[in-house]
């Protein structure tokens, strides 16, 4: 199949489009892990950290159900429509209905705006990826999928550093939807002025006259839905990792710094120096910058994870690096959640940077991998599919580590002891997975 070549300009405004587009949807799925303890204080007064715990976890889920539907959706619309404007419709859906968020005061509406919100977040990543692998051939494959795995974590860490500067409390948050709705600018830029996919262009022309193509069909019977299944379920380990185990450090740090800082109140006790004075009472303060740190030291490591991840897999082979990722991940969750503590900065610092590094590079592998398990013809479906259709599974993840919230009374680290465990079933699953280290892809 004969593709048509594009300028050196264009290739660079497609990969910088995509990476954007990535990076942006990054800040996007940061900003409610960030907000959620803050914003909930503020629209639920009385809510205690066992409910917050809960709030978060629907959040969470509210984000998973919404990507794993928009993956679909706009993954489907990437093979029929084309990888550019189906990137741009995304972009402007996560981008907008952030922003309307704003205006909003009731927890269930807000739910509501977070899901329809992820949908665009969802389907971002298999228009991306598709578009930049297919318009930029001959750039290295490890070397694109480092791009794009870091692209997300840039946008976690542009995030933490706004929250760093301009601190996020109960009664400043809603601030950072304004933020979440920034790169709207970029959806219409892209929507008018980016390139489409010389292969997916040469691939329609192909197939004028012939039966319409059916690429969701194609992907959910044999041959591809061997290669489906097992996409979906190495999609779903980081993610479910993610979800329902690193996320967690950003508010059992909130909830540790909220508890651990104290002043003396300025009502003074007795200053009659005929009578011993009492010690002034102490109120609880807030340190809104520990889970900013957090964020920033994790995802400052997943960006380094994410750029080595594609590297890594084209020197070991594509399943022996899953499986040491998942090794190496079930060893830092185990150790930072049975043995650390938020107020020990500098180990805590230290080993969540590592885990970022760590638990991260999954997703400069995914880039790789994914696209590799599917032709041209329904590479944007499947690679959506697979990626996304992991976040269903991980809405239960998250789901029951909430349920494990109100078991244990609020106790992150506890929950995060056991929802780690899910990286040793990773060592399980790509045991079953094709290696694709020397397949070229696919037309």
């Amino acid at each position: 199949m004969h593709a048509r070549e594009l300028s050196t300009g264009a290739r660079c405004w497609v990969l910088s489009a995509s990476f954007l587009g990535w990076m942006f949807a990054g800040l996007e799925i940061s900003l409610f892990v960030l907000i959620v303890r803050p914003a909930m204080r503020d629209l639920v007064p009385s809510a205690d950290e066992a409910d917050i715990g809960r709030w978060f976890a629907w959040f969470q889920c509210a984000f998973l159900l919404g990507a794993a539907a928009g993956g679909w959706l706009f993954g489907w619309l990437g093979d029929r429509i084309g990888r550019s404007r189906s990137m741009a419709a995304s972009i402007l859906c996560y981008s907008l209905v952030t922003g309307a968020s704003y205006l909003v005061h009731d927890p269930l509406a807000l739910l509501g705006l977070r899901f329809i919100a992820c949908l665009g977040v969802g389907g971002v990543w298999p228009n991306a990826v598709s578009l930049a692998v297919e318009a930029l051939p001959n750039v290295s494959k490890p070397l694109m999928a480092g791009l794009m795995g870091a692209a997300a974590n840039v946008g976690f860490v542009l995030l933490g550093l706004l929250g760093y500067f301009f601190a996020i409390t109960p009664e400043s948050w809603r601030w950072t939807l304004l933020v979440g709705a920034s790169p709207a600018v970029l959806g219409v830029l892209t929507w008018f002025w980016l390139p489409e996919s010389p292969r997916w262009l040469a691939g329609r022309d192909a197939q004028a006259g012939k039966p319409e193509a059916t690429p969701m069909r194609d992907i959910l019977r044999p041959p591809l839905l061997r290669r489906t299944i097992i996409g979906i379920c190495l999609g779903a380990i980081p993610v479910i990792g993610t979800s329902a185990n690193a996320n967690w450090l950003v508010p059992w740090a909130d909830q540790v710094a909220a508890a651990g800082t104290t002043v003396a109140s300025t009502s003074a006790g007795n200053s009659s120096p005929d009578v011993p004075s009492t010690p002034a009472p102490k109120k609880r303060v807030d340190d809104p910058h520990l889970k900013a740190v957090t964020q920033i030291t994790r995802s400052g490591g997943a960006i380094i994870g994410s750029l080595l991840g594609g590297w890594i897999a084209s020197l070991l082979g594509r399943r022996i690096t899953y499986f040491l990722i998942s090794l190496i991940s079930l060893a830092l969750s185990s150790f930072i959640y049975g043995f650390l503590n938020p107020q020990d900065k500098l180990l805590f610092t230290t080993f969540t940077f590592l885990f970022g590094v760590v638990g991260v590079t999954y997703f400069g592998w995914l880039p790789l991998y994914l696209p590799e398990l599917f032709p041209t013809r329904v590479r944007s479906t499947g690679t959506g599919v697979t990626f996304n259709s992991g976040r269903i599974l991980a809405a239960a993840g998250v789901l029951g580590a909430g349920g494990l919230m109100q078991l244990f009374g609020g106790d992150y680290a506890r929950v995060g002891t056991f929802t780690g465990l899910v990286y040793a079933l990773g060592m399980v699953v790509v045991c079953f997975a094709p290696d694709t280290t020397r397949e070229p892809v696919e037309d």
